[in-house]
């Protein structure tokens, strides 16, 4: 089997296992508020969540009826495995093994001594919650890896740097502690992202049929309109991505991107109405709280701070670079690929996207990303496209020994200080504590409370849950990385070109 089949293969489904195999955290006001949409329109047939709202402090208050604020796309997403997993629940053998999951010490062990136990409901909506958020979350998410691998591959990157620096997007950033749990960021990047691969994949020559192009073209319309109805702040960036697409393409895709992405925002039209009585996504208006921060400037923006921007770089509490120092390296990454004089475009695209949703973010004045969070969760959509600089980078500088051996040093680093507050306790840190290392990840490692995994399902307690996923890692990690047994085939260049280097 060839090389360019496997490692895509083996690379998707380690990024898959690695996403599924801790839990999504429980008692996560976000995500509870997405499925309890799931569960109202299969269950209930309804957009009202009032059977549901206990468990969840994000909700919209109307007339007395309580409705999810949040933005419907992944809920949407979550609607038909939900309707495909609700009969397989409902099957006396997975119920009983429901019922002994229930009972099981390693779970219990994680619970709080003064909570309401394991009860047998509780494991049938965390189930449901796992399984949405692996279909709809981790596998896109997946295969963004996937996608990344391939466009550094085309910039000329070698096989090896072009893993290292895969691997460092998908499991050094806060990209992966988002990628298996119920939020909506890590769908949004696959989505973006997604949307520019496809455009700059795309051959523009004559020789494209009209019918690829009219497909492509409703992909990417598609995809960048899921994106915005996902999480709305996005639509800035799906803009820049949508005009990309026609200086890439003229008029070729202009319909077509149109007609995909009316799609989306109909089926939000129709949402809004049923759920607000009106075609506008007004959700996060009637936030039962919150209030006084949706009513400052417009609906919690105002302006970039110097508070904000230090907060989400290199502050300890939410800074990205202190919990992933590799991308870093996008700084001189992109100074020497705009020294390269090509793909300007793109380089336009990698710069301009991160610097829309990093400004727009920065202009919260709730910047951090709400009660809980590993890292700056607002900013996850940025990440591929600032990533993608720096592993390049990686791939230009990989003949140089001691710069690779730098480089590989950043990415591990980056690798354990992200899984190491990915894993750490039941819940993400919370807003209350400012130096989440010292005072709650720290000591959740000290004291063995290590996050829900698949690991405890096997009986495996504390720190030793994490064994399988350890040597599942170093497994895909040796298979990804062996080497050929024939002569490389020549690249697929784009016009931006290195010398490859294995």
């Amino acid at each position: 089997m060839s090389p360019h089949f496997w490692r895509p293969v083996v690379l998707f489904c380690l990024l898959l296992a690695s996403y599924g195999y801790v839990l999504p955290r429980w008692s996560d006001w976000n995500q509870n508020s997405r499925l309890n949409l799931v569960l109202a329109l299969v269950d209930d047939g309804t957009v009202v969540i009032d059977r549901y709202v206990a468990n969840t402090g994000d909700y919209a208050l109307i007339d007395g009826r309580a409705y999810t604020d949040k933005p419907p796309g992944a809920s949407f997403l979550g609607v038909p495995v939900y309707m495909a997993l609700r009969p397989v629940l409902d099957l006396p053998v997975v119920a009983a093994r429901l019922e002994r999951l229930s009972q099981g010490a390693a779970f219990g062990d994680t619970l709080q001594a003064d909570g309401t136990g394991l009860q047998a409901g509780k494991v049938r909506f965390a189930l449901v919650q796992y399984v949405l958020s692996l279909a709809v979350v981790a596998v896109p998410a997946a295969l963004l890896g996937v996608l990344f691998f391939r466009t550094l591959r085309r910039l000329g990157v070698g096989e090896i740097p072009a893993i290292l620096g895969t691997l460092g997007y998908a499991l050094g950033t806060a990209a992966a502690p988002y990628a298996g749990n119920f939020y909506s960021h890590q769908l949004t990047a696959a989505l973006l992202f997604g949307a520019f691969f496809v455009t700059w994949q795309s051959p523009v020559q004559s020789a494209e049929t009209q019918r690829a192009a009219v497909v492509r073209g409703l992909l990417v319309g598609l995809l960048l309109g899921w994106a915005v109805i996902s999480e709305y702040p996005l639509v800035l960036a799906a803009a820049l991505l949508f005009g990309y697409a026609l200086v890439r393409h003229r008029w070729r895709w202009l319909a077509p991107m149109l007609v995909g992405g009316l799609a989306p925002g109909m089926l939000l039209a129709v949402y809004d109405y049923a759920a607000f009585g009106t075609i506008l996504p007004v959700g996060y208006a009637h936030s039962a709280l919150w209030q006084d921060q949706h009513q400052t400037g417009f609906m919690s923006i105002t302006h970039p701070r110097l508070e904000s921007i230090w907060g989400l770089t290199f502050g300890a509490f939410r800074g990205l670079f202190v919990r992933a120092p590799w991308l870093l390296l996008a700084v001189p990454g992109f100074i020497l690929w705009w020294r390269t004089r090509h793909l300007r475009a793109e380089w336009w695209v990698l710069l301009l996207v991160p610097a829309m949703i990093f400004f727009f973010y920065s202009s919260s004045i709730m910047w951090w990303g709400g009660v809980m969070g590993a890292g700056p969760r607002y900013i996850v959509p940025m990440l591929p496209f600032f990533a993608l600089p720096a592993a390049w980078l990686i791939g230009l500088l990989w003949s140089h020994r001691s710069l690779r051996v730098a480089a590989t040093a950043l990415v591990l680093l980056s690798m354990v200080l992200t899984w190491a507050e990915a894993l750490a306790g039941q819940l993400f840190p919370p807003d209350t504590i400012s130096t989440p290392w010292l005072l709650y990840t720290w000591p959740a490692w000290q004291s063995g409370d290590i996050a829900r995994n698949l690991g405890m399902a096997l009986g495996f307690r504390g720190h030793m849950s994490l064994l399988p996923l350890f040597l599942l890692v170093v497994v895909g990690v040796a298979l990804l990385c062996s080497p050929r047994r024939k002569k490389p085939e020549p690249l697929v260049r784009g016009d931006l070109t290195l010398q490859s280097a294995d």
